[in-house]
């Protein structure tokens, strides 16, 4: 039976999932609520419009600082939906929780064949250390978009590195379990024309024992999403811009690489895993608020 999709917000990662979610067989139709005019899709203007429309998917890609408006409004007038909120879940830890619909967070690099290989790999391993670092340049991020107008370079859209880039600090959560905190650097130490952070470091450790660094940035001109990871008889190299892994295993080298990673086949991977409701890779809502209450003792340690 085919369904019927609602995404709930058109910037630049609601007009992508729209159009993948147009384009897989299972959709029959996609609805777009949003301020905009003249989009390629029928458009709603109104959260009380969801209701003459009833869809069976959606998608919440609004701005963060949305998010918990638009999930609470579901959760008040839905059942037995499928829901994916867009990455970070929240932009604050609010005490929510859903029992009426069946909620994800769109975590979407848990997809990635390069963590996928490292979830396989590590698995059963004893670790020592994780560095994760993440770094791009903000201007460049959406083309034909000043920089400077977009969400991630204002706080009260819920913006900045934290929040933005929180994709490491739920993959490393879902590779290791739960992380405390260390130590935490957290501003805006760049020339960027922006009222949010664009740079975290941070240290934490596991109750295993591992321990993990993360470095994330809006200001690194070439795109680089590295980590490397070293345990008992298990040493990892992975680039995911490059899509490639070495893997150094029980006195074995083994070199990964895959040619072309299309991001929009990864998507349609999470649109697929949660439309179908099977808790694989997807991230869940408690995975999500996990990585939601990370973030907040980020922020909590970084104003001591």
């Amino acid at each position: 039976m085919n369904i019927s999709a609602l995404v709930i917000g058109y910037g630049s990662i609601g007009s992508r999932h729209a159009r993948i979610l147009k384009d897989m067989d299972i959709v029959d139709n996609v609805t777009i609520l949003s301020s905009q005019k003249n989009l390629p899709f029928v458009t709603i203007h109104a959260l009380d419009e969801i209701i003459e429309i009833d869809p069976d998917y959606i998608v919440i890609a609004s701005n963060t600082a949305l998010h918990f408006k638009h999930l609470s409004y579901l959760e008040e007038n839905f059942e037995n939906k499928n829901i994916l909120v867009e990455k970070p879940l929240f932009d604050t830890a609010y005490e929510f929780s859903p029992v009426r619909n069946s909620v994800w967070v769109a975590y979407v690099l848990r997809f990635h064949p390069v963590l996928k290989l490292i979830k396989k790999k590590i698995s059963q391993k004893k670790l020592w250390n994780i560095n994760v670092f993440c770094g791009s340049y903000l201007p460049e991020w959406r083309s034909g978009r000043d920089y400077r107008e977009t969400s991630s370079a204002m706080k009260e859209s819920g913006g900045g590195v934290l929040l933005d880039l929180s994709h490491e600090l739920d993959y490393v959560q879902w590779l290791i379990g739960p992380l405390k905190v260390d130590y935490v650097f957290n501003n805006k130490i760049s020339s960027l024309e922006i009222e949010t952070d664009d740079f975290l470091t941070m240290n934490g450790h596991t109750d295993h024992g591992v321990l993990v660094h993360i470095s994330l940035n809006y200001f690194t001109r070439k795109p680089i999403r590295q980590i490397i990871i070293d345990g008992e008889n298990i040493s990892i190299q992975a680039d995911l811009v490059s899509n490639q892994a070495v893997v150094h295993e029980d006195g074995k080298v083994r070199e990964y690489s895959w040619k072309e990673v299309e991001m929009d086949q990864i998507y349609r991977e999470e649109h697929e895993a949660v439309i179908s409701a099977r808790n694989n890779l997807a991230c869940t809502y408690a995975q999500g608020f996990e990585t939601m209450d990370l973030i907040d003792r980020i922020k909590g340690f970084n104003s001591i």
